[in-house]
């Protein structure tokens, strides 16, 4: 097999799309013999530097799959990344005892892992996520193309074809028909243009009146309780708790210290005495 003339990134074709393809495409193919002698090596050693000879050979077949979904409106460069990652995966699980070219085998875990990438951005919403739905999406949107809208024994038809329910195949028309909307609309400068975005429709999390209510409560309830442990303090404990924590700017100990004529050391112990019986206040109520 011969040198590969332009290191690329074969997870990702990147920006340059085009110099990737001319590079994939300088890859040479593999004959048999050598598609056979790497696969053994691969399979029977763990051959790392196999596998990536065998990836390499075949990203243009992977391309060329990847470009016969340009019809979905995503990033051909995203669609190719994906296909490799479907050919990776096909080649660690390539035996050369199945007696059949890698890239026919590839086929089923590129298709498999473009049309998961398509599912998962063609829409915001997902269309489809069970495998009958995965099934019926691919193949209801090439017949939409040609078709238009879909026939009763048209709908019959396909349903049969691909064993499913007539309403599963009238469901999933509906929803590839359907559009997706914007959270956020535009707002009109006036009655006649205005339109209302959903966002506009959900309840601000702040305004529900019984929540207003409930933190009213809690917040008198709060403020009443660590008043009444306070009190319950020794004024120079509570002078010292206000000064570290109720107002601001907060008192530093050194200047408590110098205040009280006493270690800013002695301050921390005070300070902490205090918060340990205010809590033990504040709990007891």
């Amino acid at each position: 097999m011969s040198a590969y003339p332009i290191p690329i990134n074969i997870e990702s074709p990147g920006a340059n799309l085009e110099a990737y393809v001319r590079a994939v495409n300088a890859i040479s193919l593999l004959s048999v013999e050598e598609e056979r002698a790497l696969a053994e090596r691969l399979h029977g050693f763990g051959d790392v530097e196999a596998a990536r000879q065998l990836v390499l050979a075949n990203l243009r077949f992977v391309i060329y799959i990847a470009r016969s979904y340009s019809g979905y409106g995503l990033s051909e460069a995203d669609l190719i990344q994906e296909g490799n990652v479907g050919l990776m995966k096909a080649v660690k699980r390539f035996n050369p005892e199945f007696q059949v070219r890698l890239v026919s085998f590839a086929v089923h875990w590129i298709k498999a892992e473009i049309h998961e990438f398509i599912l998962r951005n063609w829409r915001i919403v997902r269309v489809a996520t069970t495998k009958a739905q995965r099934k019926l999406f691919f193949n209801l949107r090439s017949q939409k193309n040609r078709l238009g809208w879909l026939r009763h024994q048209e709908v019959q038809d396909i349903a049969e074809a691909l064993g499913v329910k007539p309403e599963t195949v009238l469901q999933m028309e509906g929803r590839l028909s359907a559009q997706d909307q914007s959270f956020e609309l535009p707002e009109g400068d006036d009655e006649e243009t205005f339109i209302a975005s959903p966002s506009q429709f959900l309840a601000q999390p702040d305004s529900d009146p019984a929540s207003i209510v409930e933190h009213l409560d809690t917040h008198s309830d709060e403020t009443g309780q660590l008043r009444e442990g306070l009190a319950a303090l020794d004024e120079r404990a509570r002078d010292i708790l206000t000064k570290r924590w109720l107002i601001e700017p907060k008192a530093t100990l050194q200047e408590l210290a110098a205040y009280y004529g006493i270690s800013a050391e002695r301050v921390r112990q005070l300070e902490q005495a205090a918060l340990k019986k205010l809590r033990l206040n504040i709990q007891i109520q």
